[in-house]
């Protein structure tokens, strides 16, 4: 169930669900039978119900809800979006089933809805689904407004009314719900902000749709996007064997920056070590030999001097997997050391921060660097952008701009030729093969100084150990997000490796 649709290709599983021999009609009344439950968990027997409904199918599973919630004694009252001579297909059937059933639509207008909110008890909003394409205008948005200030609870139907499902930007403006019920599976807006944020307690209810539409609507599609779980990424990641020694878990490098900007890299190389790697190695400048020395202990310390001392550290076959950035700084010297260690005999690298805004205007060498990669996966490399790195990064580049943040993720993989992670509340995993993730576990005490660096160095400790570059950057990801729950409230970025170590142990247990 953690595999998310599209509006485009749930409505092909709708399509193929009906043409296996299930009616349209059918499906709707189970939807409708789905919300209609979920409303009665939300309001006892004696509250009003008032259903908007639009022109469409999402109006037609509104009109279910209202029927088998007069038949279970509530009173429910409709409001209809647009005329009723415009209801067409399965809607129509379904709205005549529920004017047999003795409910009457009312035409939708700020007048008749501002006096039936003051005495409704929850919204049922069944306006408009996944599949709105433009913004909300005249009197939908007008109700829409009207309902956010009443104070009602609200119930959507797939997605609150004025949330993009691809994406899930607002259109305009858009209903605040308390509870959204979708059907058979997730869309990427419903985890993706503000659309997560809108659309209040998910429920994802099963229609009858079978499993196996997913390999039919995927059988031409590239492009596949999860909901980040262990679902993913689990069977790449295992605990150490009897047999494991330190070696056979791989040697991680975290790169540092001169003295002044060294705490950001021992952060990821202790996340780096904490998240398995068998050995980790923090390359630092000689200014900076000292004060990293004070502060290091299972973490092992080596000197280089510029590019050339970098490519002879690198020159080591023991080491496996590098990231460069936390604390790097953002001229030339750090872009010099990049694209080193993307030449190098490595098999991983993780680039954070400082090595991404290095290369601000020239997101196009960064690619060339990546996808000459002699002899190695160009998929091995891992960036880990924010907003502002992004922004920075691909400013330059049209391919990568004015889309939501899983097209811009997916956009900025297959430009590079490298994993992306783009971070934030609703961090988005994406491969160059299309692949891609939304998570959805971290609190927002991670937004913090320096938790950006324990993440780097988590990617790098699992790529140290072999694990591959789209499982181990969102495998990354949820530890982080559920170290941060461990954590708890006011957490540190030091609070982060040791809670790191609960989250490995619950997920190994389970």
């Amino acid at each position: 169930m953690n595999e998310l649709l599209s509006p485009e290709r749930m409505a092909e599983a709708d399509a193929l669900a009906i043409a296996g021999g299930t009616p349209g009609i059918e499906l709707m009344r189970r939807a409708g039978l789905a919300v209609a439950d979920a409303c009665a968990r939300m309001v006892p027997l004696a509250a009003r119900v008032l259903v908007l409904a639009g022109p469409g199918n999402n109006g037609g599973d509104g009109f279910v809800a209202a029927t088998v919630l007069r038949r279970r004694g509530y009173r429910v009252e409709v409001h209809l979006l647009g005329a009723r001579e415009r209801i067409a297909g399965d809607a129509a059937l379904a709205l005549e089933e529920m004017e047999a059933a003795g409910i009457a639509v009312i035409p939708l207008n700020a007048g008749s809805l501002s006096g039936s909110l003051a005495t409704a008890g929850v919204v049922v909003d069944a306006l408009f689904g996944a599949g709105l394409a433009r913004p909300l205008s005249g009197v939908a948005a007008e109700a829409v407004h009207l309902v956010n200030v009443s104070g009602c609870l609200v119930l959507s139907v797939d997605l609150p009314s004025g949330v993009e499902g691809e994406g899930g930007s607002v259109l305009g403006s858009a209903i605040e719900a308390d509870r959204t019920v979708t059907f058979f599976r997730g869309k990427p807006g419903h985890y993706l902000f503000p659309g997560r944020r809108l659309r209040g307690l998910l429920e994802i209810a099963d229609i009858g749709i079978p499993g196996e539409v997913l390999r039919t609507v995927h059988a031409d599609c590239r492009e596949r996007t999860w909901r980040n779980d262990a679902g993913v990424w689990g069977a790449a990641l295992r605990a150490p064997g009897s047999s494991d020694h330190k070696y056979a878990r791989g040697h991680a490098v975290v790169v540092s920056g001169p003295a002044l900007s060294t705490g950001a890299a021992r952060l990821a190389a202790g996340a780096a070590l904490r998240s398995g790697a068998g050995l980790v190695t923090v390359a630092t400048p000689p200014s900076a030999a000292l004060v990293n020395a004070m502060h290091l202990t299972a973490v092992m310390l080596r000197k280089f001097q510029g590019k050339e001392g970098l490519g002879e550290l690198l020159a080591d076959r023991r080491l496996n997997a590098i990231a460069i950035g936390p604390g790097a700084g953002t001229g030339a010297g750090t872009r010099e050391l990049v694209l080193v260690a993307l030449a190098s005999g490595l098999r991983a690298a993780v680039l954070d921060a400082d090595a991404l805004t290095a290369f601000e205007g020239a997101a196009g060498q960064l690619a060339q660097a990546i996808s000459s990669r002699s002899g190695k996966r160009a998929g091995d490399v891992v960036l880990t952008p924010h907003d502002g790195e992004f922004a920075r990064l691909f400013g330059d580049t049209d391919r990568v701009g004015g889309q939501s943040k899983l097209a811009r993720a997916r956009a900025a993989a297959q430009l590079t030729g490298g994993v992306v992670v783009l971070k934030g509340p609703d961090t988005v995993v994406a491969a160059p093969d299309g692949r891609a993730v939304i998570n959805d576990n971290a609190p927002a005490w991670l937004a913090t100084a320096g938790s950006g660096d324990v993440l780097c160095g988590i990617v790098t400790g699992l790529l140290a150990q072999g694990v591959p570059a789209f499982e181990a950057a969102a495998a990354a990801v949820w530890l982080h997000g559920r170290a941060g729950v461990l954590a708890g409230p006011a957490l540190t970025a030091e609070d982060l490796e040791p809670a790191l170590r609960l989250a490995l142990g619950e997920h190994f247990a389970g």
